[in-house]
């Protein structure tokens, strides 16, 4: 676009993590509607899509939302999936933040069938292989449960709590 002279500065993913799905774009389809879906299919990135079921099952096993302050960063590399989550206090005084990473690779095209129901964290996922998508599932969920484990769900709360007095 020609604005490298507006940017002040790069805020790189160590210094600023995202909501949840930022930046992916999700199209609504009925499930068994194979003409829709093959029509669709062009828009069909596997590592995001990949990302992004590791980052809802993060995101759902924390029971987050939109009221709580919770971010992350996802970076598929050499067929590793890695996952950064965090949880910080409304007033960012309190906060922890943990890596993870799982095997998954970038899959081969896999056909599923429209009766195949490869449906996870409500993202229809057909021609991924429902191994990878498992993985990235299982990465979402451990990171969460190391968050927990560690004090995550203190923070979140008090965030709760607070956001539900407003």
């Amino acid at each position: 676009m020609g604005w490298q002279n507006r940017v002040g500065q790069i805020l790189h993913p160590e210094e600023c993590m995202y909501a949840v799905g930022q930046g992916a774009l999700g199209v609504e389809v009925r499930a068994k509607d194979q003409d829709i879906l093959d029509l669709v299919g062009i828009l069909h990135d596997p590592e995001t899509l990949l990302c992004c079921i590791a980052e809802r099952a993060f995101l759902r096993h924390l029971e987050g939302g939109c009221s709580v302050p919770v971010a992350v960063h996802t970076a598929m590399k050499d067929g590793q999936l890695y996952l950064t989550g965090g949880v910080w206090s409304l007033d960012g005084s309190d906060s922890m933040q943990e890596t993870m990473q799982a095997s998954i690779g970038v899959p081969a095209q896999h056909e599923d069938g429209p009766e195949d129901d490869p449906q996870l964290v409500g993202i229809t996922a057909q021609n991924i292989p429902r191994v990878a998508q498992l993985a990235a599932e299982n990465l979402g969920i451990s990171l969460a449960n190391l968050l927990l484990n560690k004090g995550a769900k203190n923070i979140l709360d008090v965030a709760r709590q607070l956001n539900d007095a407003h």
